[in-house]
């Protein structure tokens, strides 16, 4: 706060108003997603709650991507405006004392007035992990889609090339979902195969301009569909071209998909 000056015998405090950049990893197993709502607990209202206090007042709080319920995220970005001169560090102790554990901030920062969390955002990236052995470990089994079955992810691979760049991705979004357009670039999808003492673990990462509602989730479950071999490689374009969300696979489980990072 600024004090002005005094030449009629009071003052009239002018508040500064900072924009605020968090980064926060969560395990969203617990949560009804990022976006507050009514039905449940979300990391949204989380936070909010718990910057409330130090600002005197209530606050919003924005996200870069409004992960759904069971989603993590490894870095989510979100911003905030406040009027308190609390330090950022001071401001992330506070916070990461308040949250529960399963929620961190990251790091925090003072950012250009102009940031948002969201609009402000060039790309984001989404990982969605698929434990393929035939079992699961007990300490794995909240970030993993586990598929026992062999998986071919080489042929994933290759129908996953399709989908790079910009398409409209209709047949890969949520039934019901209103957008004003369902075009997305995909600049990279990568599929990766790790051998480990557990078995293998197979990795879907998509980076993209921008995202619609269970897209990498319908993606996901497609690819796995390939993999599987219930699915010719070739009848992934297919898909897309239809438009059509009856043609592409189930939608993967939450559980697997992490938001990675988002990139400004």
């Amino acid at each position: 706060m600024v004090p002005c000056p005094q030449p009629l015998g009071f003052c009239t405090v002018l508040l500064v108003v900072r924009i605020i950049k968090l980064v926060l990893a969560y395990d969203g197993t617990d949560y009804v997603g990022w976006q507050r709502q009514s039905n449940g607990v979300s990391i949204q209202a989380l936070v909010e709650d718990a910057i409330a206090p130090i600002e005197g007042r209530p606050v919003s709080v924005v996200g870069a991507g409004r992960t759904d319920a069971g989603v993590h995220a490894i870095a989510q970005v979100a911003s905030v405006s406040l009027e308190s001169p609390i330090d950022p560090a001071a401001l992330m102790r506070a916070l990461n004392t308040t949250l529960p554990a399963d929620v961190r901030v990251r790091a925090a920062s003072e950012a250009p007035p102009d940031f948002h969390a969201r609009f402000s955002a060039r790309s984001k990236k989404y990982r969605y992990d698929i434990r393929n052995a035939s079992w699961v470990s007990p300490f794995e089994r909240r970030y993993v889609w586990h598929v026992p079955q062999p998986l071919d992810d080489g042929a994933m691979a290759a129908a996953g090339e399709c989908l790079t760049g910009l398409h409209d991705f209709a047949a890969f979004r949520a039934a019901g979902s209103e957008v004003a357009t369902s075009e997305r670039t995909i600049h990279e999808l990568d599929v990766t195969r790790v051998e480990d003492e557990d078995g293998a673990l197979v990795t879907i990462a998509v980076e993209a301009d921008g995202f619609l509602r269970h897209m990498v989730r319908a993606i996901a479950g497609t690819l796995v569909e390939v993999g599987l071999g219930r699915r010719d490689p070739d009848d992934v374009a297919r898909v897309l071209a239809s438009r059509d969300r009856g043609h592409a696979g189930a939608t993967a489980p939450a559980c697997g998909l992490f938001l990675v990072r988002v990139r400004y």
